[in-house]
């Protein structure tokens, strides 16, 4: 399986299926859990944070319990399909902390929003005083979550 220049073999996928799930492990405890001692297997960790296969590491935080408790998926249309201006919204879009997530989609839209707001009158503000304004928009559709059942942040690293 290769990801980039880096040939990234079974001890690499073990490696990641790891430090995925958690990335406070020492590399001593990664190394007993897949085999190898300490000083290869920090060299392999080390390679694959160079080759940007591992891209950082973070505290996975419940937005819920930080008064965040409205999710939102809104859909955004452009006013022309152009490089120019897609670039200018994308910058625009980064900018705004809410903004969690930003895909371009095919369809009849062209970005997918993937959006965090305490609660409804928060979204209601945010898109009239911030996402609004953005003079590339020329059409936002928005769907809130109700119930998120389960969310991933780890990649099927052990599919066949």
């Amino acid at each position: 399986m290769e990801f980039t220049k880096m040939r990234v073999d079974g001890k690499d996928l073990a490696i990641l299926d790891l430090l995925q799930y958690r990335g406070r492990m020492t590399t001593t405890e990664v190394a007993q859990q897949v085999n190898l001692s300490d000083t290869p297997c920090l060299r392999r960790i080390k390679k694959l944070e160079q080759e940007g296969i591992i891209k950082g590491y973070q505290a996975i935080l419940d937005r819920e319990k930080l008064n965040l408790s409205i999710l939102v998926y809104a859909l955004v249309r452009l006013n022309a399909n152009s490089d120019k201006l897609a670039d200018e919204f994308e910058s625009e879009v980064e900018a705004l902390e809410q903004v969690m997530e930003c895909s371009v989609i095919t369809g009849s839209y062209d970005y997918l929003l993937k959006i965090v707001a305490k609660d409804l009158s928060h979204y209601e503000s945010f898109v009239k005083k911030s996402l609004g304004q953005i003079s590339s928009i020329a059409a936002i559709e928005s769907t809130v979550v109700l119930k998120q059942t389960f969310s991933r942040n780890q990649l099927p690293l052990k599919t066949p």
